[in-house]
């Protein structure tokens, strides 16, 4: 009950689709680690170092395949998912994987990441890292785009999508879609400086003023990969950043209540624990309970 004797209203604030409880938070915290070593390793290796990068593509498509399914998993035996929130996730997904072909290739437009940033907004954390994750594995099936790349968008796109859930609660109204249209431009600014980070030190060589220096220090490269994303895919990460912003701030009031609506009808299962289920039960029956 609230203080002044009232149930919250759910359509306001619906339970996340995905319970994150001490398993599956734990998995969740781990598989961003995983993703962050395989964006990042190449800024640690010592001077000199040969740097590889055709083989380890299909190694992190394998550990961010196996990250989503380890906390979709955790979250179902531990209670904190039930059948309709998988049901939830396909039907998103579904709709996101849908959007990107129309939209990928044009000057740097992405009408998914709208869909990233609202599903995770509304149906938390949890969610818009599996929902990230997922649809640009969908998309990627559908469209043909399976490359060295994907594995690297799914992380990306599942950060996104985590991000919109973590955002802070109280907002609402107007606000809460002026908040949601600005992490949706930073955060497609981010997403295109990451996915530079895992082809950059590879592909430029080292005669240039914007190519990877390994063992140089972390400033000098950070530096140069700034430079690096101005001079060739910031106006693809400006239309991106825009057409997010754009489309938050234009779908997001009706988008943010009808998933509010449906996670309000979904009452999504937040079960006990199975010894407290016994628990239950053997009381319900009479019986004692030690």
């Amino acid at each position: 009950m609230s203080p002044r004797g009232r149930a919250p209203d759910r359509a306001q604030w619906p339970e996340p689709a995905i319970q994150l409880r001490s398993w599956s938070t734990a998995a969740l915290a781990l598989s961003c680690a995983v993703g962050l070593a395989a964006f990042c390793w190449p800024l640690l290796v010592a001077p000199g170092a040969g740097l590889a990068h055709a083989t380890d593509a299909p190694l992190i498509l394998g550990a961010v395949l196996a990250c989503v399914l380890v906390v979709v998993h955790l979250a179902l035996v531990d209670g904190g998912m039930d059948v309709k929130a998988v049901a939830l996730l396909g039907l998103l997904s579904a709709v996101g994987a849908a959007l990107r072909p129309l939209s990928a290739g044009t000057a740097g437009v992405e009408l998914v990441f709208t869909v990233l940033v609202l599903g995770g907004r509304v149906l938390g954390a949890g969610f818009g890292f599996a929902l990230g994750a997922t649809t640009l594995g969908v998309s990627a099936l559908l469209t043909g785009g399976v490359g060295p790349w994907l594995p690297f968008q799914m992380l990306g796109a599942a950060w996104v999508g985590l991000g919109a859930g973590l955002l802070p609660r109280a907002p609402r109204g107007r606000l809460e879609v002026a908040m949601l249209a600005g992490y949706g431009a930073v955060a497609a600014f981010v997403y295109g400086t990451a996915m530079n980070l895992s082809f950059w030190p590879f592909t430029l060589g080292a005669d240039t003023a914007l190519s990877f220096v390994p063992g140089a220090p972390l400033g000098d490269n950070l530096r140069r990969l700034l430079a690096f994303t101005a001079a060739t895919s910031l106006g693809w990460d400006l239309g991106r950043a825009v057409t997010t912003a754009v489309g938050v701030a234009l779908v997001g009031a009706p988008v943010i209540a009808l998933l509010r609506r449906a996670a309000s009808r979904a009452r999504f299962a937040t079960p006990e624990p199975r010894h407290a289920e016994h628990r239950a039960t053997r009381r319900a029956s009479g019986a004692t309970f030690e």
